[in-house]
């Protein structure tokens, strides 16, 4: 084997070719360090005496499907110049490590199409190996995401199994990057996040969250600046809450004949019109139910119209819009609406700021999907440090069907 083979294929340069050896299935490449090459670890002097040496093997790139080994007598030399006694540098791997430089870039791609334990078993090393190797570049290049140029942001948490285990995330919402996983719930887990934001100096113009009083009083307190934009995707599910409820205690209430009709309509009621199916048999009971009870029909009628706020042409007009609607639910005498009313009427400004800021957590809610799928498919992670940084990565990863 020539000695530009081991520089273009292995990256080992300034190192002679010496022989090849198989052994166990593993092929070994015995290599020695060029003289020229001997220099003090410490200051870079050349001049320096040879104190013996000490052998070790580094994982290198498999060929086909046998695994490389790279055998090195690492010299010791004494400097003259500073008078220490030590190993010199392997150039061709970093410190403490067992493995050479392009082995640890090909273990990094098949991390991004593979699982660990998949990568440790076609590179014949361990899980823990692999692991480390994919941690250790997560830490260099993911470990504290940059927050100066945030504008736009969005807040939620997500609940990652039984148990009161959660963790809450920050979105930006510009490059859909996970900007910070606090663990816990609630305004307490995001203090770290919100000192990171000071030294950062971010300019954060708007914070898309739900009607949480705790998210309202963390984002007044740290962001009095910025506004609080409240997403629709959670206005438009706590309608819904409402309305289910009030099916529930009117189907209570129903006679046995009305029970019949109510029973199983809890979806319809939730389900878009235009995706029902027409002229079949779900507009039909839908029609059913709402024709045997008022009440029931006219929170189903005002949960419609109430998609209409964020369809109007101007925050002028969606503001008439929104104080017509709390009007009308108040004046119809259902409880579930009259406190949906003043559940609204008390968020208006930033119900409002929509108009000024048309952001959602939309992108946050997918990402907290791709959370759960890759808490799901390790089975839960011991590692919580290897958890988040995974978190941290995950808007660069590509995902494609196998086939």
């Amino acid at each position: 084997m020539s000695t530009s083979i081991l520089y273009h294929g292995f990256g080992l340069h300034g190192h002679h070719y010496v022989k090849t050896e198989y052994e166990g299935g593993a092929i070994y490449f015995h290599v020695r360090l060029k003289p020229r090459h001997l220099r003090c670890p410490r200051c870079g002097s050349e001049n320096v005496i040879r104190r013996g040496w000490n052998q070790r093997t580094f994982k290198g790139l498999p060929v086909g499907s046998r695994p490389v080994r790279i055998v090195l007598p690492i010299p010791r030399v004494e400097c003259r110049d500073c008078e220490v006694v030590r190993q010199v540098k392997v150039p061709f791997a970093d410190r403490r490590r067992s493995y050479v430089r392009p082995f640890e870039r090909y273990a990094l791609e098949l991390c991004d199409v593979m699982t660990i334990q998949d990568v440790a078993n076609h590179l014949e090393v361990s899980w823990g190996l692999v692991k480390g190797i994919h941690k250790g570049h997560l830490k260099r290049n993911y470990e504290r995401p940059r927050l100066a140029d945030v504008e736009y942001i969005a807040i939620d948490e997500i609940s990652l199994g039984r148990g009161k285990n959660y963790v809450t995330v920050v979105l930006d919402l510009q490059t859909g990057a996970v900007l910070f996983v606090g663990e816990g719930k609630g305004a307490d887990s995001l203090h770290p996040f919100w000192r990171r934001v000071k030294r950062s100096r971010a300019d954060i113009k708007a914070v898309a969250t739900d009607m949480s009083e705790a998210y309202i009083s963390a984002v007044g307190d740290n962001l009095p600046e910025a506004d609080l934009v409240f997403d629709r995707f959670h206005v438009v599910k706590l309608m819904n809450e409402k309305l289910t409820d009030l099916r529930r205690d009117l189907q209570r209430e129903a006679e046995e004949m009305k029970k019949e009709t109510l029973k199983g309509t809890r979806w319809l009621l939730l389900k878009n019109p235009g995706n029902l199916d027409r002229g079949g048999d779900e507009s039909r009971r839908l029609q059913e139910a709402l024709q045997l009870n008022k009440p029931l029909a006219l929170a189903y009628y005002l949960k419609e119209d109430l998609r209409q706020f964020w369809e109007q042409k101007s925050k002028a007009k969606a503001r008439d819009f929104l104080q017509d609607w709390i009007r009308r639910a108040k004046a119809s005498g259902v409880g579930v609406l009259q406190t949906m009313a003043n559940t609204l009427q008390g968020h208006r400004r930033g119900l409002l700021a929509w108009y000024d800021h048309p952001i959602s957590t939309g992108p946050l809610e997918g990402t907290n999907n791709k959370i759960r799928t890759l808490n799901k498919q390790a089975y839960g992670y011991r590692d919580r440090e290897y958890f988040t940084l995974r978190i941290y990565a995950m808007h660069e990863q590509k995902y494609a069907l196998i086939g």
